[in-house]
């Protein structure tokens, strides 16, 4: 055998076996000649002179994982990818920050995007063609792999001064809305209701949810209508998904999206963001409606979190794969004859209730929906069934814990867990928390992006910021210990100092000591979990009401004269911005609960949902209620204790029995 040809696997350094990043390892064994992101993959796309192919996807992405297979895994297609270009590899969720840049340019060029996102880059970053998948031959109308290839490596050969001579006006159109100048005209009521019918007619009435196929869960339209008051849109909308294949009727938890328009066929791959959202907005349906199905959801979906997504450490994990065994879907779909193996002579009403027929529903086999009659003893059904399902090869887990995901789950856990009575939930809440402020963080402090394996690093985001924010506030309300307070606080000051824009308001998604990219953007959209210059939005009104400081209603009312205009105008991709607005423009109450036996008091202001209530209480054991703005100056009465109902920081008599209360706050 004579020695390996240039760029072989053979004489290539593996690169992406030294990242933790669970994508980038799966690929760590590819021909092609992967580098991560860095200096030096743009320092070799410079000295070679060629561009670089930007290939952009998570861990749990089922035609990443067919495109790998495809063409990244075939020898000659990797040998001309390594001769032609410099290949980088990036996990968009370590890296929101390159992923929202390529993904704007990919939309810009193609009309569409999605993942896996391939993109390529002149070697000063600039990106002149992308796309999403692409087969290895022609087919449907696509161009193969190979001839994306090639048209691309022909034109760089044949027109890179033209390419080139583009760069300043691309950089230019990538900066998201960092160009948006704020509006002067006044945040209305009367525009929020425009907003929120606007949203209304994109509700599919017959299924449930907003818009047609794909059909993704839309948690923070739904929190906005249920605070609004449209409540049986949201209903519709809680009801259709927990009855469809989107979720995982024996284990909980549910699936990013469906592919039709009915929610019964998903794409099976179970992220931490999309159930944490969730999870909330069920506990607030039943809260809103009293359904128990909407509590049994949440509970059951945050059961599954704490079951099968949480590390030791107390951090969740990023995600499950959609695939298992080389299929889609294979860990979670039924057949007549495995339900019986398991079930034996009670099979027949578990298949009545979850569906299960003689050919499926899908490929043959059956994703399992939900009856309208549940059989009594369909608790022991769901969990021989799943007790038999563990058995199977599970799908691969991505178990980096991203700070951003992990702060949506704490919110979630103390919401629940303070609404719900359940100390197990706060109790998770409290340890995830403390490991995210205590390991991703860095020498200096500074919040990290991502942990695994016992490292953290790269910068955190906006997102990361904001979404902690909301999380340490949502904890110390359900608790009323003042750390968490006092960690928001420091957390709202970074996050103004280090993204804020002075000129026009609201956030930058990258700390003003980040690496220099080819722009630096401002992202208003959900999409789908909130955007964070919502959530910084939502979360310093919240803490002005809690601490009556002045500049965090500021900086948050910036956010809101920049983008409310255009969330008036597109209210499905703003849903959470318009919460941000429509707390802004409530009479909020500020309650104060003072005291050392709280429960009764307290069960008034949980007992519900109260969308326009911040409330603080005296800290267990007393220790700390002077750090807590609106306990300051505030006892007891007549040695009993007592709530406070503030507005503006105006505040009505203190009332001691919790009717009283319960009227003051109506």
């Amino acid at each position: 055998m004579g020695a390996p040809a240039p760029g072989s696997l053979a004489t290539m350094p593996n690169r992406l076996a030294r990242e933790t990043s669970p994508y980038l390892l799966q690929h760590q064994d590819n021909p092609v000649d992967w580098y991560p992101w860095g200096e030096e993959a743009l320092a070799a796309a410079r000295e070679r002179d060629v561009p670089i192919l930007l290939s952009i996807g998570y861990s749990a992405c089922h035609w990443c994982h067919v495109m790998e297979r495809e063409s990244f895994e075939d020898g000659a297609v990797a040998a001309y990818m390594n001769e032609r270009f410099v290949c980088v590899k990036l996990d968009r969720e370590e890296r929101p920050d390159l992923d929202a840049i390529y993904m704007e340019a990919c939309q810009a060029i193609t009309g569409q995007g999605g993942w896996p996102l391939n993109a390529f880059l002149t070697p000063e970053q600039v990106p002149f063609f992308a796309g999403t998948y692409f087969p290895p031959d022609e087919s449907r109308g696509m161009p193969s792999w190979r001839q994306v290839l090639r048209s691309v490596a022909d034109a760089w050969a044949e027109r890179r001064d033209e390419i080139r001579a583009t760069g300043g006006q691309v950089a230019e159109r990538l900066s998201g809305a960092a160009w948006v100048e704020p509006s002067d005209e006044p945040l209305t009521v009367a525009a929020l209701d425009a907003a929120v019918e606007r949203l209304l007619t994109l509700e599919d009435p017959a299924n449930g949810g907003f818009g047609a196929r794909p059909k993704f869960p839309a948690a923070s339209a739904i929190e906005l209508l249920l605070r609004r008051g449209d409540v049986e849109p949201a209903r519709r909308a809680l009801h259709a998904m927990a009855a469809g294949g989107i979720y995982d009727q024996l284990g909980g938890g549910f699936a990013r999206y469906t592919v039709d328009a009915g929610w019964l066929i998903p794409h099976f791959e179970k992220m931490l963001y999309d159930n944490a959202l969730l999870a909330r907005a069920y506990l607030h349906g039943w809260q809103v409606t009293g359904e128990p199905l909407l509590r049994r959801v949440c509970e059951e979906t945050l059961d599954w979190a704490l079951r099968e997504m949480r590390g030791p450490e107390g951090g969740f994990y990023c995600a499950l794969d959609a695939d298992s065994e080389g299929e889609e879907g294979r860990f979670y779909v039924w057949t007549v004859e495995q339900v019986r193996a398991v079930l034996g002579e009670d099979a027949e009403p578990a298949l009545d209730y979850f569906g299960v027929r003689p050919g499926g529903n899908w490929e043959g086999r059956t994703i399992l929906t939900r009856g309208a009659e549940e059989p009594e003893n369909l608790a022991e059904l769901r969990r021989r069934l799943y007790d038999a399902r563990a058995e199977r090869v599970w799908p691969g887990l991505d178990d980096k814990r991203l700070t951003a995901w992990n702060a949506l789950m704490i919110s979630a856990l103390a919401d629940a867990g303070a609404a719900l009575g359940r100390p197990d939930y706060l109790d998770a809440a409290r340890v995830c928390a403390a490991f995210v402020l205590d390991e991703l963080t860095d020498g200096d402090g500074r919040l990290l992006r991502t942990y695994k394996d016992g490292e953290a690093k790269l910068n955190a985001y906006l997102e990361d910021h904001a979404f902690l924010l909301e999380a340490l506030l949502t904890l110390y309300e359900a608790s009323f210990e003042p750390r968490w307070l006092a960690a928001a606080r420091a957390l709202a000051d970074t996050t103004i100092a280090r993204f804020g824009d002075p000129g026009h308001g609201g956030f930058f998604e990258t700390s003003d000591d980040h690496e220099r990219l080819l722009t630096r953007r401002k992202d208003p959209e959900d999409h789908p979990i909130p955007s964070g210059n919502a959530a910084a939005a939502f979360g310093l009104l919240r803490l002005a009401a809690l601490t009556g400081e002045r500049s965090y209603e500021e900086a948050g009312v910036g956010v809101l004269r920049l983008f409310a205009e255009l969330a008036q105008r597109h209210p499905n991709a703003f849903a959470h911005l318009l919460q941000a607005l429509d707390f802004h423009l409530a009479p909020v109450r500020e309650v104060a609960l003072v005291g050392g036996e709280l429960g009764a008091l307290e069960a008034v202001v949980r007992g519900a949902f109260r969308p326009h209530v911040v409330v603080a209480g005296t800290p267990p054991g007393g220790e700390g209620a002077e750090a807590v703005p609106l306990l300051e100056g505030r006892g007891t009465v007549d040695g009993r204790p007592a709530a406070y109902v503030c507005e503006r920081f105006a505040c009505q008599a203190p009332v001691t029995e919790p009717a009283d209360l319960e009227a003051a706050l109506a």
